[in-house]
């Protein structure tokens, strides 16, 4: 691959990933419940998914904001530790779709500017944005698991029969912009070589210009 198109697959990866993530951190379908339609309408969980601000009921098509400002106080230790996990999730997840933007202008001064130390710059700047959002997708899946096993502590098996617990295509989006954040560095990292390379062969050239 020359230097051109590797810019041009890095940006739009780039776009990709901050596309990706925007989507799944405003989407409802990081967790879905399923729970058997005769249980459904008689006990006391219904079948809903919920995204990182909010849960759908789908028995009564309601919906329950997750606050962040939620007073903890009068919540029980176990269920302050389940809201503080949140709040990490919904601050690093929103962090990495900010750091996105400015990596996608950094990115794009690297490249116009030919600059080694600039794109490799960049190249480092994205797989920092790719651990943020890998920490935000794996806090998620923890604190989930852990509501889970929550759950099944306090309800017997035979009900728990009945619910059917899943991870939605929210999630799958966070995990896809975590790759295409990875790609995009590895790109850069790529653009920084040839471009090194190619200062490297023009400094070589000029004495015997000369």
């Amino acid at each position: 691959m020359n230097f051109g198109t590797l810019v041009i697959a890095a940006g739009i990866f780039g776009l990709l990933s901050f596309t990706c993530l925007a989507v799944a951190i405003g989407s409802e379908y990081w967790y879905i419940i399923d729970v058997d339609e005769v249980f459904n309408s008689t006990w006391e969980f219904t079948s809903s998914h919920s995204g990182l601000w909010r849960i759908y009921e789908e028995k009564n098509g309601n919906y329950h904001d997750l606050s962040f400002y939620m007073d903890l106080s009068e919540h029980s230790e176990q269920v302050q530790h389940f809201l503080n996990l949140h709040r990490v999730i919904v601050i690093i997840l929103p962090i990495s779709l900010v750091l996105l933007v400015f990596g996608g202008i950094f990115g794009l001064v690297g490249s116009l500017s030919h600059s080694y130390c600039i794109l490799t710059a960049v190249a480092t700047y994205f797989l920092i944005c790719s651990l943020f959002t890998l920490s935000g997708v794996g806090v998620y899946v923890s604190y989930s698991q852990q509501t889970l096993d929550e759950l099944r502590r306090l309800e017997s098996a035979e009900l728990l029969a009945h619910v059917h617990v899943s991870y939605g295509w929210s999630l799958a989006m966070a995990c896809l912009s975590y790759s295409l954040e990875v790609a995009t560095g590895a790109l850069l990292g790529m653009a920084a070589w040839l471009a090194h390379g190619q200062r490297q062969r023009e400094s070589a050239a000029t004495p015997s210009v000369a």
